[in-house]
């Protein structure tokens, strides 16, 4: 008899848009966060705090904007992406 498997959890497809957007929206904020952050105070005591902050505002936005423009952009790569 071959080793049972182990069981992981995943969501149901329906959710696929909504994951997609959380994650997307989780990284790129937060890139955004630590590169804005550094150009607008620097890199110097605090930083850490003032990306953490920084992102505790723009993580919720990110991820209703691309739920947003999620179908936008959807329509936009159809335009200019060849189905093969």
């Amino acid at each position: 008899m071959p080793p049972a498997s182990p069981r992981r959890w995943k969501l149901h497809a329906r959710s696929t848009p909504f994951v997609f957007a959380f994650f997307m929206a989780s990284l790129m904020a937060l890139l955004m966060c630590l590169v804005i952050t550094a150009a607008n105070a620097g890199l110097g005591a605090g930083y850490a705090a003032r990306v953490l902050a920084a992102y505790q505002l723009a993580m919720p936005v990110a991820f209703c904007g691309v739920l947003l423009v999620r179908p936008l952009v959807l329509r936009l790569v159809a335009l200019t992406v060849h189905p093969h």
